[in-house]
């Protein structure tokens, strides 16, 4: 259940649809349901945060996966992104449900969307961009996170520093966004740079693209974190899901 629901349940007692007592036995189920012996999935993460709870899919068998997300569908989460996770074990889930559930797999940016595609709530637009192709997997797992936490995303790939020009021609995006995502490797200096020309929050991630001497992306991490530009804040090496996230609380802010 998520705030919604727990919304329209709460306005079905306020109009008597649905009686108090039934309403308390719905909100009284655990919050909590295991799985075999492996998984414990919370069930009310997205009453508390809003958004409920995501498969890390690194390092889960595609056994594990299955199970967790059949145990998410079958106690009414509408949707199921899944992250790190290969084509094979997709393609396993995809067998394990039935065939009336949607599964897209994105191979670039290893996710897997179980279920509904969220129409866009967020008050504005989030827009992602990349130093260079290289980081858009990061990029990409920041985008579909995003859009699955129902929001409007801009890509602008391939707008990195090393011909500024390519930035510099869409700052009707980057001026009209709600919250922008600024991926990048190497030395890192894409968030500085759109730090100095938004007017909305940046959310840096490094990526471990590089060579030698960027140390699997701690170049570009520290480059962020000592980024001159206000309003930049940075999230760990790789992680466009975190990002992603970031970003959509943002832009469903009030």
């Amino acid at each position: 259940m998520d705030k919604t629901q727990l919304n329209t349940l709460l306005n079905k007692v306020a109009s008597g649809e649905v009686s108090p007592e039934d309403a308390a036995l719905v909100l009284k189920m655990k919050p909590i349901q295991e799985v075999g012996e492996y998984a414990k999935v919370d069930l009310h993460r997205g009453i508390r945060q809003g958004v409920p709870e995501v498969i890390y899919g690194a390092g889960k068998t595609k056994e594990h996966v299955l199970g967790i997300a059949k145990t998410m569908l079958q106690n009414g989460q509408k949707t199921v992104l899944v992250t790190r996770v290969t084509r094979e074990t997709a393609d396993f889930v995809r067998e394990g449900l039935p065939s009336e559930v949607a599964l897209d797999y994105n191979e670039l940016a290893k996710t897997c969307v179980i279920g509904e595609w969220p129409a866009p709530t967020g008050a504005g637009k989030v827009v992602v961009a990349t130093g260079g192709t290289s980081d858009i997997p990061v990029a990409e797992e920041a985008a579909i996170t995003a859009e699955v936490l129902g929001n409007e995303v801009v890509r602008l790939f391939d707008v990195g520093v090393s011909g500024i020009h390519r930035l510099l021609s869409h700052m009707d995006e980057i001026m009209s966004a709600r919250c922008i995502v600024a991926v990048a490797g190497m030395e890192g200096a894409l968030p500085s740079v759109i730090g100095g020309l938004a007017d909305c929050p940046v959310i840096a991630v490094p990526t471990s693209v590089g060579y030698g001497a960027s140390l699997g992306g701690v170049a570009a991490l520290l480059s962020m974190l000592n980024s001159c530009a206000s309003g930049v804040a940075v999230v760990n090496i790789d992680n466009g899901f975190g990002a992603g996230y970031m970003a959509s609380m943002i832009n469903h802010l009030k």
